[in-house]
Order: structure tokens, then sequence, then C-alpha cells
């Protein structure tokens, strides 16, 4: 505990700004004590004091803390094994602290103190290799060969990170190349030690961990200096294709070791160091570094047709197919055996290893290799017979290799003939060993759907998934046709017409193996394929959901330690409100809870179900067909929201404007004075496209709601102002703060006459000074005015302009009266269109925002039924908006002749 509670501290107070900090004088002490004694009985104790202090090393080596490294190989130096095993224990941590250090100065730091000691530590592990390779020879005791192989192991983590991390140049370091060259051998002699160790009944996992981190050292160099590793490239991948490729060197080998060398292998074809864009390596191009000239031309050596031919049919035929533990496994937990790992699973599990490796050759050599993998497809490809285990998992090894490569296979490959012939044949053979075919060819067929598979035969797919999908089939049968389906209706060519017949049965079937799998993953991905059939076929949905939605609160109930399958959960119901439109009434219950719990700062879970849950919430209140209690409360966490989530302010606003179209009174009166006030609060931290959206929705109350929203606002509108006085404002906030300026003085000028008064008093004026404040405003306004682009929003400006030539106009707006009409002319202009079809010889003037009323949409059926009800609410207001129906031409004339 008081090392754990040390670690913490260094985390917190060890900093030389940290508030609170350790004393200089007390970091000293405690410094000098942590290296008094490195003879900690307990390996676990003596791991975490080594941890914690290679976290304060990270902090104060070498400046603050000079005496570390020196004490630290003075110990290794000495007699003691137990306190040499802790010292090399510490010094692993610190070296490897200090390596992940990037700044210029700390890597100089770091170089210069590999360039002190690596000698030391190379010789050091070669002594203590040599003893176990010698002990383990001659039988020695098992805690000997323990001893020493650790204490290697430690010695080679350090010369890994070093070499990887310590040199400049590592060409220069006569050391580090010999090390290099010398890691090889190390390799093949503690194979063979490990093999007698063997068969002495001796199973050591440190042996196991010593002869993979002989590879990652290979691995780390020739990703960290490639230039370096140029000439070690013919030995590295005759090193690997002898103990991946041969016999006598697969007796030798283990799972781990062969990982290690296939991702080597794959780093040396996929370098693009290594692989110029010229003709050797099979590009087109020149290279003008000559270590990647020869790179290219070691690479061209080795990979010789014959070469590529025996690696591609070894990995597909060998590699590729089904242990009996990969079979025992889908029989005893057939869900988790058809996880698709992914991601960097390739680093640590053997199939997605030699798959990726397999990809690396295919695409790099693809003119050689291809011609094997269609040889073996052609020669398996018939159906064979369902009793013949070793026939059915050499052809699923082949089907798997032509649906990995199946983009770099178009020009090959039939597939339409090939599906309509063979494969969906082998669909229909019920033996069970013939189980892993068909999951096979389920998955094939999703593979090449989007790459060549003929428009008229997707009827045909889709009957056949979905007569696989039947709870009679195999479970990772149905998974595949599961995930094949998805494919399917995932392509650009998908018709929803054309899957309407299969939609029924589909939905049905997917439906009863959401519910019969167990594992949380399972369920997730099987709910993922129903979310994206609701997505893509929309409305046609809407008679198969009821089932589903009915067992979506059980589920939910039951996903409450599963954060992940909640947002799958989540992401349908997304999908669901936006196909059933008004109908996901049905759903408000859950839906409301859901929201509740996602979209609540003060829930743990809301960190994994925020971003889901909003998007929920937007298509709740969207396809609202009208404000509910239970709905309405829902907004009492949008404050906090806007304060806590700026990764989400678009999102939150976008909700924010979502309830002020749906129930712009209501919600304003409950929420409007709280939103408005935390919106005014994030002014001055948010950028100028935060700013243009918080106006958005400050324009929209005034629209909606119009006294209500400009009272509320009205806090808001010194700030406004006093913005648009600073001439670096973008012209796009600056548009936003003139149309609500403008909408306040067209139709509230008493609101803003006291904003003017406001604001001249806190600029310290009086009532003469107010005359001066509007002049400068007005200023402003038609300096503006002209870079504005929307014509509505000028038409906005130039009407709340007119506004201000009445008969008793002050002073400040007659001094800019010709500006002003200037720009209200132009607006006119623009605004104006002549409308032929009124006068056959004249042309009728018109302005073209003006909207006729006798034309509502609220009177066009075919509008009703235009979008979601967001949609029609927001065209209801729109046209509902007054200046909608004003015409400018008339407001001038009529200001114009009350003077």
């Amino acid at each position: 505990m008081a090392i754990l509670c040390f670690k913490n501290g260094v985390d917190r107070y060890w900093r030389k700004n940290a508030p609170n900090g350790i004393a200089d004088d007390e970091k000293e002490f405690l410094r000098q004590r942590l290296i008094l004694n490195f003879e900690e009985p307990v390996n676990q104790l003596a791991v975490q004091l080594a941890a914690l202090i290679a976290k304060i090393a990270r902090y104060d080596c070498p400046r603050e803390w000079r005496s570390l490294i020196p004490t630290l190989l003075e110990v290794i130096r000495g007699q003691n094994p137990l306190a040499q095993h802790r010292a090399l224990l510490t010094l692993h941590h610190v070296v490897k602290s200090l390596a992940s250090k990037r700044l210029a100065a700390d890597r100089r730091l770091f170089q210069e103190l590999t360039i002190n000691v690596f000698s030391f530590i190379l010789n050091l592990w070669n002594t203590y290799t040599e003893s176990f390779l010698i002990l383990a020879s001659n039988g020695a005791d098992t805690n000997q060969i323990q001893e020493a192989l650790e204490k290697a192991l430690l010695l080679l983590r350090i010369l890994r990170k070093l070499i990887v991390n310590g040199f400049n140049k590592l060409s220069e370091s006569q050391d580090a190349m010999s090390f290099l060259e010398i890691v090889f051998e190390r390799a093949r002699t503690s194979l063979e030690c490990r093999k007698t160790l063997i068969s002495r009944g001796i199973q050591m996992e440190v042996c196991d961990k010593f002869i993979i981190h002989l590879t990652k050292v290979l691995i780390g160099v020739s990703e960290a200096h490639s230039s370096c590793y140029v000439e070690l490239i013919p030995t590295s991948l005759e090193f690997s294709v002898f103990y991946c490729f041969t016999e006598a060197g697969q007796a030798l080998a283990f799972e781990g070791f062969v990982i290690q060398c296939l991702n080597l292998m794959k780093r040396i074809v996929l370098s693009t160091y290594y692989y110029c864009k010229g003709k050797g390596f099979g590009g087109v191009g020149t290279a003008e570094d000559p270590s990647m000239l020869r790179a290219n031309q070691l690479g061209e050596e080795f990979f010789t047709p014959e070469t590529l031919t025996e690696i591609c049919s070894r990995l597909v035929t060998h590699y590729f197919l089904l242990t009996p533990s990969d079979l025992e496994s889908w029989d005893t937990d057939p869900e988790s055996f058809v996880v698709d790992d992914g991601g960097d699973s390739y680093k640590y599990s053997l199939r997605p290893c030699t798959e990726s490796l397999f990809l690396a050759i295919f695409h790099r050599f693809g003119n050689v290799v291809a011609p094997v993998l269609v040889d073996l497809m052609q020669r398996h490809h018939q159906p064979v017979d369902p009793n013949n285990l070793h026939a059915i998992l050499l052809k699923d090894a082949v089907y798997n290799a032509v649906g990995l490569v199946a983009f770099d296979l178009y020009d090959e490959v039939n597939f339409d003939q090939w599906f309509s012939t063979t494969l969906k044949e082998e669909l229909k053979i019920r033996s069970n060993n013939y189980r892993i075919i068909r999951r096979r060819v389920c998955w094939l067929i999703g593979r090449w759907t989007s790459v060549k598979l003929s428009a008229e035969l997707r009827p045909e797919l889709y009957e056949l998934m979905v007569e696989v999908l039947s709870p009679e089939e195999d479970l990772g049968v149905r998974l595949a046709a599961s995930d094949a389906l998805k494919l399917a209706i995932d392509d650009f060519q998908f018709n929803p017409e054309e899957f309407s017949p299969y939609l029924e049965p589909a939905f049905s079937l997917l439906f009863s193996l959401l519910k019969e799998v167990k594992e949380c993953d399972t369920k997730m991905h099987v709910l993922n394929v129903l979310s994206f059939m609701i997505e893509r076929v929309g409305s046609e949905i809407k008679p198969h959901v009821g089932t589903l939605s009915s067992y979506l609160p059980a589920l939910w109930q039951q996903s409450e330690e599963h954060n992940m399958l909640r947002c799958a959960i989540i992401s349908t119901l997304v999908h669901l409100e936006k196909a059933l439109g008004p109908e996901s009434v049905v759903l408000e219950p859950l839906v409301v809870g859901v929201i509740a719990l996602s979209c609540d700062v003060n829930q743990d879970c809301h960190v994994y179900l925020l971003e889901d849950g909003l998007q929920l919430w937007l298509a709740l209140l969207e396809n609202a067909p009208a404000p509910t209690p239970a709905v309405m409360d829902l907004a009492k966490n949008l404050p906090a929201l806007l304060e806590q989530s700026f990764e989400y302010f678009k999102l939150c606003l976008y909700i924010v404007q979502a309830y002020i179209i749906l129930s712009p009174q209501e919600f304003l009166s409950q929420r409007g004075a709280i939103i408005i006030e935390t919106l005014r609060s994030l002014l001055g931290d948010v950028n100028s496209e935060g700013i243009v959206m918080i106006m958005t929705v400050f324009e929209l109350c005034l629209c909606a709601s119009p006294r209500q929203g400009a009272e509320l606002i009205k806090p808001v509108l010194i700030i406004i102002f006093e913005n648009m006085y600073k001439p670096e404002e973008l012209m796009m906030t600056m548009t936003m703060y003139l149309s609500i300026v403008a909408r306040v003085l067209w139709f509230y000028k008493d609101i803003f006459i006291q904003v003017i008064s406001e604001l001249t008093r806190k600029r310290g004026g009086n009532e003469a000074r107010e005359e001066a404040v509007l002049g400068e405003i007005i200023h402003i306004w038609i300096n503006r005015m002209p870079y504005i682009s929307q014509s509505e929003r000028r038409k906005l400006l130039a009407l709340a302009l007119c506004s201000l030539l009445g008969a008793n106009s002050p002073p400040s707006v007659l001094q800019y009266f010709p500006q002003i009409i200037a720009n209200i002319t132009a607006t006119l202009n623009d605004i104006t269109k002549f409308d032929d079809i009124k006068c056959e010889h004249i042309g009728y003037a018109i302005e073209s925002l003006s909207i006729n009323r006798e034309s509502s949409p609220s009177s066009q059926s075919e509008d009703e039924e235009y979008g979601n009800k967001h949609e029609q609410r927001k065209r209801k207001l729109d046209f509902s908006d007054p200046l909608s129906s004003i015409s400018l031409r008339d407001t001038l004339q009529n200001q114009i002749n009350r003077r």
C-alpha cells in the first residue's frame, strides 16, 4: 500500500509546477532512500518499486538524479544475485521510461546514456545468455537455468529499448550492428535449447518470452532504423521462412515465435522504405536513395516466383486450416468462436497474423500469386464428401483466401457463375461437417457482394440468406448469414423494393437470432444488423417492428453492465424513431427513460452513452407529433450538457432548436431563461462557428415566440452591440449580430431603445450620448450590410432601416440618410424580379422573397406529408414569419411619404 500511495503521489505532486508539490529537499531524501537497498524478496513488490523509481526518473533523471544510473550499474556489477536481479529490473523500467520521452533535448540525453551503457549491457547479456545455453545443454538444475535466463531476458529488454531509441544512426555503432547479427544465432540456439528442455519435461515460460523478445528486437529496429536494417533483409526473410514454412523449422518453432516471424516478414514486405515505387518489389518508377535501391534488389532476389508460390500455398493449405481446438470451440461456445478479433489481433493471434501476411504478399506480388490462388480455387471449388473432414477444412481455407482478396481477384473470378452453379448448392448440403463450408460460403458471398455480383442475382442471394437464417441451422452459420445480409444491404446497388418480399422473414429470423444468442458482443452484432436494415428500408419496416420494440425494454434492463450493447440499443432506437415517424410515440416510455439516463452528466454511464443518447433525443423531438410532459421534462438536463459537453455542443444546440420549434412558449417559459444565460456565459469560450450557432438559437427564439424571445435575450443584446464594435469580427458572426438587432428593432423598438440606453450608461454617457451610440451602430450597420450575401437577411436589415425613417427620425439617422437609402434600394434591386407572365409586353415587378398567403403550405396536403414532423413545423414557422409577407418596396414608400 505504501508503494502504491507513493506512485500516486509522484503523479500528483512530483512535478515542479504541481499544486502543493513536494519540496526539493524532501525529493532528494526520498530519491536517496529508494536506491539504498535492492534486496526486496517479494517479486511483485520489486516490480512496483522498479516502476516507482522509473516514474521519478522520468522527471528527474539525469539532471536532478545523477546518482541513479551509476548506482544501478554498480549493484549490477556486484556479486549478490538477488540485488543484481532487482537492479536489472529497476534499470529496465528506468530505461523504458526514459525511452518514451519525445522532446529533442530528452532524446539527446537518452542517446548519451545509450553510448555510455550499451557495451556494458551487451557484454553482460552475452555472458548470461551463454550461461543459460551451457546450463541447459549440460542438464543443470532448473532453478539455475531460470535465474540465468531471467537476467538475460531483462538485459535483452534493456538492449531493445537502447538500440531502438538510443541511436541516431545505428550503423555508426559497431556494438549495435554486431548485436543485431548475433540475435539470429541466439534465436536458433535458444530454440534448440528449448526443445532439449521440453524433452526433459521442463517447460519454461521465460524461455518462450526470451525467444519472442529476440524477434521483437528485429521488428523494432526494422521500424525505427529502416536504412540500417537493409543488409539484414535476406537473413530476416530466410530465418522467418525456415521456421514458418519448412518442416525442419516448424519442428522447433512455437506459436508465439511464429507470429513474430510472420510479422517481421510482413513488416519487410509492406515497408514503404524497403519498397520504392520501382520495378523491383512490384512497382514502376525509380528510387534515389541507394539503400532503398539495395532493399529492392535484395527483395527481388529473395521473393522469386517459386518462393512466393510456396509461401502462398503453405499459408492457405496449412495456416488457414481450422484446427481441432477451433472446431471444439465452435461446438462448445459458437458465439465466441465467430467473434472477429479485428484491431491489432495480428500481433498476438496466429490466424489474423497469417491472414494479414497473406494480404500483404497478395497486394505486393498479386501478379505472381493470383494464378496460384486461382489454381487452388479451381481444384477445390466442387462439393466434397461430407465425411472427408480434411477435404472440407482445405476447401474452407481456400474459400477464406478467395474472400480475403476479393477485390484483387475481380478480373480472375466469374463470381456470378460460381454463385449460381456451386455456392448456392453447397448451402443445401445439410451434413454436420458441411456446416464449416456453409458458414464459409455465407462469409464469402458477403465479401464478394460489393465486389462482383449482378443485380439480377440479388433476390436469389436474399432468399438463400433467409433460408440459412432458419433456427434449425447451426448458430455459427446463422451468424455468418446475418453478416452477409448486412453487407448485401450496405451495397450501393441495394434496392429496397427488390428486398421487400424478404423483409418480413429476414427481420423475423434476425429477431429470433437476437433473442437466442447469449453473449453481449453477439447480441450487439445482431442488433447492429437489424438496426442497419431498419435504416435502409425506412418506413417499410413499420409493420414488422412490434416484436422488436416490445423486446428492447427487457434487453435494455439486461444490458446494465454492458455499455457497448446499450450503445447498440440506442442506435437501433434512433433508426426506429426515424422509420416510424409520428407512430414512434409507442416507443416514448422507453426512449424517454433511455435519454434520461444516457444524457444525465451525473450518471457514470453517460461517458459511454452520451453521443448516441443525444442523437436519440434529437430524433425523438424531430418525430414527436406533439409535446408531452415527459418529453419536455428531459430539457432539465440541457444546461449541464451545454456547459460540460463541448465535444457535442453542436448536437446540444440542435436539440435546443428542436424544443423551440416543438413548443416555443412552454419551453421558453420553463427553460428559456437558464438556457439563454448558459449560452450567454459560453460566448467568450467558443469560436466563431460556435457564436454563429448560439446566435441562431437566439434568432429562433425571436421567430418562434417574438415578445417572449425578445425579453429573454435582452441581456445578450448588450454583448451583441459591444461585439459589433470589434473590427476583427468575421462577416458570418456580424451577419448574425445584425440580423438579431434588426429583428428586435423592427418588432420591438422599445426594447431596442432600452438596450441603447443601457449601453450608453455602461459607457458612462448621458441622454445626449445615446444619439452618438445610435449613430455608431448605424455606421457599422450600413458599412457591413453590402457584404451580406443572403438576400433574406439583407431584406430583414433593410426593413429595420426603414423603421428608422419616420417623421421623427433622430439626427444620427438623418446623418446617414443617403447611405441608408442606398442600402435599401440596393437590397430592393437584388430581391426584385420581373414576371413576364403578368403582362405580355411589360415585365411585372415582384419581390422574390415575399410569400402569398394563399399558397400556405399548411393548405397543401403534399407538403404536410413531406419530411418529418420537425421539418413540417419548421416550414410553418418560416411561413408565419411576418417578414416573409411584408413588401420592402411598400414599406419604404410609406416611410418616405410620412416624412
